[in-house]
């Protein structure tokens, strides 16, 4: 890595933002500050960035909005911190749109490393996307969706719909590799880039956000199937 990659700091704890400014721009990258959550999307108009580190409390707009409010416009890797500790609060992140969290207080070092890990394989992605000649063709059809490899892109009959990175990688690598039944440990090393740390949440949160924009009926999955005790399938 190195500094022509530029991370947003959205943080009000003044030691805490410091710390990661040094940790980051130690590594190589360019870092820009934020304390105030209202000021976030006025300056992402007119400001580019390659990962988003994003606090959930923050004065004016809290971390759930804004990420909300990113994924609509924007598709950019979101790094959620939060000092909660609950399931439900990892998850509610999760849900609204970013690729990952991690836990106050932490060691800076693995900030760095979950920085890099993110970059990388939004990177190894887009690169994908823009310069892979697939001998399957550009699409993969499932049923009435239809996957664009290169495009980055995923229609339902004739409307588009709207998919992070994330998503996109982990709805193409199963696409890609249908009727297999993968764990989430499995899921969680080939799309996320690092070792499983144990925590389930992230995995099924980006799973469920993938059948409410795919599947016709969310409570009985036909594309996207959970195989009890063993993980999941896609079945083409």
């Amino acid at each position: 890595m190195n500094a022509k990659y530029r991370i947003l700091i959205v943080e009000d704890d003044d030691d805490i933002s410091m710390i990661e400014q040094a940790y980051l721009e130690a590594s190589g990258f360019e870092t820009f500050i934020l304390s105030d959550g209202d000021k976030v999307l006025p300056l992402l108009h007119v400001e580019n960035f390659d990962l988003i580190i994003l606090d959930i409390m923050l004065p004016g707009k809290n971390g759930y909005e804004i990420c909300k409010e990113i994924r609509d416009k924007l598709n950019i890797p979101i790094l959620m911190v939060t000092a909660r500790t609950e399931s439900v609060d990892k998850i509610r992140g999760l849900g609204l749109g970013a690729d990952d969290y991690i836990v106050k207080p932490f060691d800076p070092a693995e900030l760095v490393a979950r920085v890099n890990a993110n970059i990388r394989q939004y990177s190894r992605l887009t690169e994908a996307n823009q310069n892979e000649l697939d001998e399957k063709g550009d699409e993969i059809r499932i049923g009435n969706i239809r996957v664009l490899l290169h495009g980055w892109k995923v229609y339902k009959g004739e409307e588009e719909i709207r998919f992070p990175n994330r998503e996109f990688e982990l709805l193409k690598f199963m696409a890609e590799n249908p009727n297999i039944v993968f764990s989430k440990e499995q899921l969680f090393e080939k799309i996320w880039g690092y070792d499983y740390a144990g925590d389930s949440a992230t995995v099924m949160v980006h799973i469920n956000r993938i059948r409410e924009k795919i599947e016709d009926d969310r409570k009985t999955p036909k594309i996207l199937e959970t195989v009890w005790g063993a993980g999941y399938r896609l079945n083409r």
